[in-house]
């Protein structure tokens, strides 16, 4: 969805969206160049977010397959 939103803006597919035919007064806004940085500004925002959660997942991962170092650290003691 963020590289959608990154990319689609500049394309021409979005010029000929619904809503910027049925309501004018959005589509100003939308094809205006600066409403166009602000959605890719958006779809920025939705990647970074997206790779600092499959960070932290890989991270939590790591630290579960950790092995032990000393065989003392894996006996079950009374």
């Amino acid at each position: 969805m963020g590289l959608l939103l990154l990319v689609l803006p500049w394309s021409t597919f979005w010029e000929r969206n619904y809503f910027i035919q049925a309501l004018p007064a959005l589509g100003a806004i939308l094809t205006n160049h600066f409403g166009r940085g602000a959605i890719s500004g958006l779809g920025i925002v939705n990647l970074v977010a997206g790779f600092a959660e499959m960070a932290t997942i890989f991270t939590a991962r790591a630290r579960q397959d950790v092995a032990f170092v000393d065989e003392a650290d894996t006996k079950v003691g009374p």
